[in-house]
């Protein structure tokens, strides 16, 4: 993947800058028709160099903010959102919006030809706050614990507010037929789409560690036995899975290793016990998935 080179004026932490402008060495119509439209008073427009400063001038202004979107996120943790038959109610009570709002830090219209915005402080705090007060609380809950799960979770949050103080927005330059006589602007044309998905991909997962597995080169009872005995699981009973063909191995003197997976199952009814367990066929013997 190529690094990605941006100009000063995108650079994360920092105040707003001036946004960067570069023409090309003749202003197309479509621009100079949209600068025109935008330019406040009689300011001429005529030459490249006129149009460059009234775009330098125009777009660091305050009031030069972009509306890229909207995102949809829950207001509360999902254990404390209100339960409703009615969806709609649920929908006005339990869900917010975040406006995701940037000014333009970059127009390139001789290389790239395009235009990088870069969200705003409010909009930076907003969806901070959403993913460390709400986000991160249903995706621990969601996931199974584990020993490395809170320090996973604090590296989640600090990475996400990395990378959203780095997040730049590229699109073709036309955007900028979207430009008021304030310097803000909305994106069309399904630029905004492209913004909800680029910001929703920096709402990571904890990764737990992958399952252990168990081969079991001895007779089952001896295996369930131990199980038992070392099992503090209560969860739900997991799904069994059957295999047959020949074993290698003590496995009870039986050559079938279904009739072995079946006696583990029954077993492990008889006793009303639950185990994170599942039984597969191997070339070793019983593998037991934990």
């Amino acid at each position: 993947m190529p690094i990605e080179l941006l100009p000063a004026s995108a650079a994360p932490f920092a105040p707003r800058p001036s946004a960067s402008v570069v023409l090309s060495s003749e202003v197309k119509p479509w621009l100079k028709q949209t600068l025109k439209g935008a330019k406040p008073g009689h300011r001429s427009l005529n030459n490249v160099w006129q149009c460059t400063k009234f775009l330098g001038d125009v777009l660091p202004q305050s009031s030069a903010i972009w509306s890229l979107c909207s995102i949809m996120v829950p207001k509360a943790p999902d254990s404390e959102l209100r339960k409703d038959s009615n969806p709609l109610v649920e929908a006005l009570f339990n869900y917010q919006l975040i406006h995701i709002e940037a000014y333009v830090v970059h127009v390139d219209m001789v290389s790239q030809h395009e235009v990088a915005f870069k969200l705003t402080d409010k909009t930076i705090e907003a969806l901070v706050e959403y993913h460390k007060g709400i986000y991160s609380v249903d995706v621990s809950a969601s996931t199974c614990e584990y020993a490395e799960r809170e320090q996973q979770l604090e590296e989640l949050k600090e990475n996400f507010v990395q990378a959203i103080n780095r997040f730049v927005f590229r699109t073709d330059v036309k955007a900028l037929e979207e430009l008021g006589k304030d310097g803000a602007g909305e994106l069309l044309e399904g630029r905004g789409e492209r913004v909800k998905n680029a910001v929703m991909e920096l709402f990571l997962p904890l990764h737990p560690p992958p399952p252990s597995v168990v081969y079991a080169n001895q007779p089952v009872p001896h295996v369930l036995a131990q199980l038992r005995s070392g099992c503090q699981y209560s969860g739900s009973q997991p799904r069994w899975t059957y295999g047959k063909g020949p074993i290698n191995g003590d496995c009870g003197q039986q050559d079938d290793q279904t009739s072995i997976i079946e006696y583990g199952q029954r077993a492990l009814q008889t006793c009303n016990i639950t185990f994170p367990y599942t039984f597969a066929a191997q070339p070793r013997g019983v593998m037991i998935g934990v």
